[in-house]
């Protein structure tokens, strides 16, 4: 291995490693493992910067300044309100319906933001039944990380795998994860269910006090509503037309995004801007550069090799290969690193001979976004629940939630082998 190649792995392996034991900022880790690779002579400025995937970036400004804009109207407090009433008052259909509920936005927002806009009231509710919060937490999550399976907007990893294949299409994601995103949903919900309806009793009174809230009550802007619900619908329009229309997915985020900015008033501007995530979207950045190393030095070329000798180039091997080491990778740490440095690893797959890539594209797609179901720190949306819920005097531990993400994590792992099996690899 070259003396560059060294460098490059050591600053990767460097950044990954502060990464996961969280001594320092995961974005400053993330831009100072980037700013080695140039400062070290591993790729020069020009080439760092041809390498980070601005359609990355633009979708998700753009989609995080529409979700800020909307959430000022109370939307989100509306339909938990309404799924809530809709579910009689009932603690464990409420439950159910809000695990629905947040997989369905999420599919659409991302999961940080649903799950910031869903628990608070999540936990209005369960004060009013006095029933405990947990088991709504915990469906909320799971549901949260599986929602955002299903399209191309919902979860990061996807964003970055639909980036790096712009033939694949808004409704290629729908139509290849869309239905077995819903089943692994339909079964974990069911799940949860189950396994909770002993403890989610209330009283006759207490769900009658759910049945006269008034979900009305909670939009703050009416007139600001109805041009985000314009905006998000002709959004996600854009999305399904984008090939069609020849313009990439950020585009069409930040034309939605700055058509609502020009329509809601300035006094939003600075507001929707202050809010767009910038650590996350610099960590992106960064990440993108460390990455840029091990391509430019050919360290991805190589594991690609080391790849397909391991499977002997056989396409069932190599698509379920990459499915579990994903899922099990993913629910330990975070899963945009570990796609970010696949991504290129696959593509090199696909010039050293193989065909029809796009199973390992979903398999990928899947073990990265449903393994975060597997522990506390296996996705971000995780994190915040865990520190909202301990906010609130309810404390998740790492354990508690292993126990229950885990098991239920391996099993849509196993359903999602299936899928992948039967729709892609038997000939």
């Amino acid at each position: 291995m070259e003396r560059s190649a060294i460098v490059a792995v050591g600053i990767f392996v460097a950044t990954y490693a502060l990464m996961i034991s969280e001594r320092i900022h995961r974005t400053v880790v993330a831009m100072m493992g980037g700013i080695l690779m140039i400062l070290f002579g591993i790729v020069d400025q020009e080439t760092a910067v041809r390498h980070i995937d601005f359609n990355t970036l633009g979708l998700l400004i753009g989609m995080m300044i529409i979700v800020n804009i909307t959430a000022q109207t109370g939307l989100f407090s509306y339909l938990a309100v309404w799924a809530a009433k809709k579910a009689k008052g009932e603690p464990v259909r409420i439950l159910a319906a809000l695990g629905i509920l947040t997989a369905a936005v999420s599919a659409f927002l991302d999961n940080v933001t649903t799950v910031l806009l869903m628990v608070p009231v999540t936990f209005s509710i369960t004060r009013q039944l006095r029933v405990p919060p947990f088991p709504y937490l915990m469906t909320q999550v799971l549901a949260s990380n599986i929602g955002g399976t299903a399209t191309l907007i919902g979860d990061p990893p996807n964003i970055m795998i639909g980036s790096a294949n712009p033939e694949l299409t808004f409704l290629d994601f729908l139509n290849h994860l869309g239905t077995v995103s819903a089943f692994i949903l339909l079964v974990t919900v069911g799940l949860l269910a189950v396994a909770y309806r002993r403890s989610l009793q209330a009283s006759p009174e207490r769900k009658a006090a759910i049945l006269e809230l008034d979900e009305k009550e909670e939009i703050a802007d009416p007139g600001l509503l109805k041009k985000c619900l314009a905006v998000l619908g002709l959004t996600v329009g854009g999305f399904f037309l984008h090939q069609a229309l020849h313009l990439d997915s950020a585009t069409i985020a930040l034309a939605g995004a700055f058509l609502l900015l020009s329509i809601a008033g300035e006094k939003h501007l600075e507001h929707a801007l202050a809010k767009v995530e910038w650590t996350t979207i610099f960590f992106f950045a960064g990440l993108f550069v460390v990455v840029s190393g091990l391509v430019e030095t050919g360290v991805i070329s190589t594991l690609a090799r080391r790849a397909l000798d391991l499977t002997g180039g056989d396409l069932t091997a190599t698509a379920m290969l990459i499915l579990w080491m994903s899922a099990l990778v993913s629910a330990f740490v975070d899963n945009i690193p570990f796609v970010a440095t696949m991504i290129p690893m696959i593509q090199e797959m696909g010039s050293l001979g193989m065909s029809h890539l796009d199973p390992l594209w979903w398999s990928l797609a899947l073990g990265a976004c449903l393994g975060g179901n597997g522990t506390l720190i296996g996705a971000s949306a995780n994190v915040i629940v865990a520190g909202m819920a301990e906010k609130e005097g309810h404390r998740i531990s790492f354990l508690h939630f292993l126990k229950v993400g885990f098991p239920l994590m391996i099993l849509s792992i196993v359903l999602s082998s299936v899928y992948v099996y039967l729709r892609y690899l038997l000939r």
